[in-house]
């Protein structure tokens, strides 16, 4: 019997992906909960208490017991209402979609991270490195475990429509502040179809910013590291000219 939806809270921020995918299958499964904004720099003593290990968002609290780490979440989410699950029934499916999950996390989010973080040939290194990332999600729609579905989940979102959805409009961010192409739709066709299709869903549509608020978002982030950049630049400067001589 599922467990009720009551004395269910979220700590989180409104431009992490984690949190939107938390957001996202809390909505799919129809369930109000409480929203506590955090901030980055500085956490609140609830966040600090109920994720004293990573100290960071999303955290959700349930009947006063917290869960964290976002795929963690989703799971203990799918586990515990069970009406409109978001994982396979099947155990080697379950294993496929874990796998990617990771893959997501371990491997796509990191290359993109990196196309926003460097410059020069760390930056085309990194889009390129986007890129192979990219080619083997494209393949697995087109001709492997995901071959002929609508999404990673078949005909809803899933699990992985959820991880991967909730991230992948940062790729359009990117391209516009860092003016670099990510995803190329004669490139990535089954890929970017997918996307388009995720975006347009209602649940997603009231999870995910506004895209003009995350590029001002992403424009001040960027525009803060370049001034770090140079501060540290010319304090190098500053430091090898007062050892000279």
């Amino acid at each position: 019997m599922d467990q009720p939806p009551s004395s269910v809270k979220l700590l989180g921020s409104w431009a992490d992906s984690h949190t939107h995918r938390v957001q996202l299958a809390l909505k799919l499964k129809g369930l109000e909960f409480e929203y506590q904004e955090e901030d980055f720099i500085n956490p609140s003593p609830a966040l600090l208490l109920h994720n004293p290990v990573y100290k960071k968002v999303p955290a959700l609290l349930h009947g006063g017991r917290s869960i964290v780490e976002s795929v963690v979440i989703l799971q203990y989410i799918d586990e515990t209402w069970t009406d409109n699950p978001i994982m396979p029934a099947d155990p080697f499916e379950r294993a496929v979609t874990r796998f990617w999950c990771h893959f997501t996390d371990d491997k796509l989010a990191p290359a993109v991270g990196l196309v926003f973080s460097s410059s020069g040939e760390g930056q085309k290194a990194a889009v390129d490195q986007v890129h192979e990332n990219l080619k083997l999600l494209e393949r697995e729609l087109k001709d492997g475990a995901f071959k002929g579905r609508r999404f990673f989940g078949g005909d809803k979102i899933g699990l992985l429509d959820i991880v991967l959805g909730c991230g992948s409009y940062w790729l359009a961010v990117f391209e516009e502040v860092m003016e670099v192409k990510l995803i190329d739709p004669e490139s990535f066709p089954v890929f970017h179809a997918w996307l388009r299709d995720f975006e347009e869903q209602q649940e997603v549509k009231e999870t995910i910013p506004a895209i003009d608020r995350l590029l001002e978002y992403a424009r001040g982030i960027r525009q803060m590291m370049l001034s770090l950049s140079n501060s540290s630049s010319s304090s190098s400067i500053n430091n090898a000219a007062a050892s000279s001589g």
